[in-house]
């Protein structure tokens, strides 16, 4: 059975950034945040192609693995694939790249809808939707076939999902550092506990890693 799956950074302080510009796409703070999981042997293989084996193994590791394994599509918001990026370039294709590291469809959720779709290489192609997101919701379930549907984010299309009620399955990253600024992800939002399983496990780099299991 499908089921909705999300995967999301913070700080201990609660925070994600909220900096995002041209030059830094996911905000200033983002290296920080996950400088843990781009250590990974399994980060730096599947995004930057590295088969030297290099990189950490252990916790982080293990579920930087569990991230892509299952996962049929994908939903994203308009800043995270970048379109605020270059708003007057018709040719941007994202900040993700020839081959962005998806392999699936990707639903992407815009109020510049419609657009036409874009098919990249390693398997991904990227649809453009003016929707709700119960909707898109339907239609990546039916593009996920028997596997997953992760919810990528960003913060605004995470919270909106959260506050539907749509994720079963959440795992948070909490890294060892207090920001002090940015958006903050858990307002308005509560009693996860009550709903969802909640297991916490501590890697050897200090990130904290939360599972809420419906």
């Amino acid at each position: 059975m499908t089921r909705v799956r999300m995967d999301l950074f913070t700080s201990l302080d609660g925070y994600t950034p909220s900096d995002l510009t041209p030059d830094s796409p996911m905000g200033e703070d983002w290296g920080r945040l996950t400088a843990a999981y781009a250590a990974t042997r399994t980060f730096r293989e599947k995004v930057f192609g590295d088969t030297s084996g290099e990189g950490t193994t252990g916790v982080d590791d293990r579920h930087a693995i569990a991230f892509s394994e299952g996962v049929g599509s994908e939903i994203m918001g308009a800043g995270m694939f970048g379109l605020h990026t270059y708003p007057d370039d018709v040719d941007w294709k994202g900040w993700w790249g020839d081959t962005p590291p998806f392999g699936t469809p990707v639903y992407v959720l815009t109020h510049t809808a419609p657009r036409p779709s874009l098919t990249m290489e390693g398997g991904t192609t990227f649809h453009f939707r003016d929707t709700t997101i119960e909707d898109v919701l339907t239609e990546a379930t039916e593009a996920a076939g028997d596997l997953d549907v992760r919810v990528g984010g960003g913060y605004r299309t995470a919270r909106d999902f959260l506050r539907a009620g749509l994720v079963d399955d959440l795992h948070l990253l909490v890294a060892p550092i207090f920001l002090g600024r940015g958006h903050r992800l858990w307002d308005d939002l509560r009693a996860f506990e009550l709903t969802h399983k909640v297991t916490t496990e501590v890697a050897e780099s200090g990130v904290i890693h939360v599972t809420l299991t419906r």
